[in-house]
């Protein structure tokens, strides 16, 4: 075979340990999304060489999708770390071979503090899976290494049943993207999921726009305002929308009698309006749907806070 070859052989074994898994995923399962999510402390992830590598990300993403975790390595229990466990965590044991010896030093530790396990292996007649109060088979066929030493389709399958646990608990939990957002702050996700209206609006020299100016004074006004559209408000409240396609549609239509229309003859008189609290992401979704490029801001008795184009969204 080519090197491509060997990648490629590599990628469907490990791609048929993920599908051999659908199969043992049975009650155990079940039972280890319902103690993670009636934990009403931590979830204690640990491991050693490359389960606790693995480890350590499941424990990542089950703290950025709701479930509050950390990943300890039971070597370090030794040392003080012990100190951060409570009869309400619930600890993660994965071991591949269910036999690692400092992970089964560190469960008696676990046991006398009455602290629930959820063992993580490849052999359901381990010691781990003995003591644990739930165990879930991760077994695999054969390694993805030609040797079938290194852990890789193993490894793969930790990973996989780390992220099935987590999704299955932000189902659980109904998580919605404005949480996503409160555990990611910092990200450029987070950031859109967070943003609002009031953040990016343009509220300054609004191309105001009574509904009974002429459409050739109306094409200067929304020519100066540099938005390609005009708002038309009765005593300060808005009353309509034209933008410059209207304008090009109504010229195209009425000719030489273009001028002696006015604002309201081609006015949206029910524009798409949104609070100021609205969410980007939410106005993205309302700008996609009815295939427009902008929305007014408004608060509750219709008058003009400020305008959110396309561009303003593209944060």
């Amino acid at each position: 075979m080519t090197v491509r070859e060997y990648g490629i052989q590599a990628i469907k074994d490990e791609a048929q340990a993920l599908l051999d898994l659908i199969p043992k995923m049975d009650e155990q399962f079940d039972q280890a999304v319902k103690l993670m999510l009636h934990c009403k402390g931590k979830v204690i992830v640990t491991g050693v060489g490359k389960s606790g590598h693995i480890g350590a990300k499941i424990a990542a993403t089950l703290a950025s999708t709701g479930t509050p975790a950390f990943f300890v390595n039971p070597l370090d229990v030794y040392h003080g770390d012990l100190g951060v466990m409570t009869r309400d965590d619930v600890v993660l044991a994965i071991s591949n071979s269910g036999q690692t010896d400092e992970l089964l030093r560190f469960i008696p530790m676990v046991l006398h503090m009455q602290i629930p396990i959820i063992g993580m292996s490849g052999n359901p007649q381990s010691l781990l899976a003995k003591y644990s109060d739930c165990h879930l088979n991760i077994s695999v066929a054969r390694e993805a290494c030609p040797l079938n030493l290194a852990p890789t389709s193993s490894t793969t399958a930790t990973l996989a049943m780390g992220d099935a646990l987590a999704i299955a608990l932000m189902e659980e939990r109904h998580f919605q993207p404005q949480d996503f957002a409160h555990f990611h702050p910092g990200g450029e996700l987070g950031k859109r999921l967070l943003t609002t209206a009031q953040d990016v609006m343009r509220s300054d020299d609004m191309p105001i726009l009574p509904p009974e100016m002429h459409l050739g004074e109306a094409i200067i006004h929304v020519s100066k305002g540099k938005l390609g559209l005009g708002v038309a408000e009765i005593d300060g409240h808005i009353a309509g929308l034209i933008t410059d396609g209207d304008i090009r549609r109504a010229m195209e239509r009425w000719q030489a009698e273009f001028f002696d229309h006015t604002v309201s003859d081609i006015m949206t008189r029910e524009p798409k309006m949104v609070s100021p609290d609205t969410k980007i992401t939410e106005i993205q979704r309302i700008m996609h749907k009815y295939k427009i490029h902008t929305v007014l801001v408004a608060d509750a008795d219709k008058k003009l806070l400020g305008v959110v184009d396309h561009y303003s969204c593209m944060i």
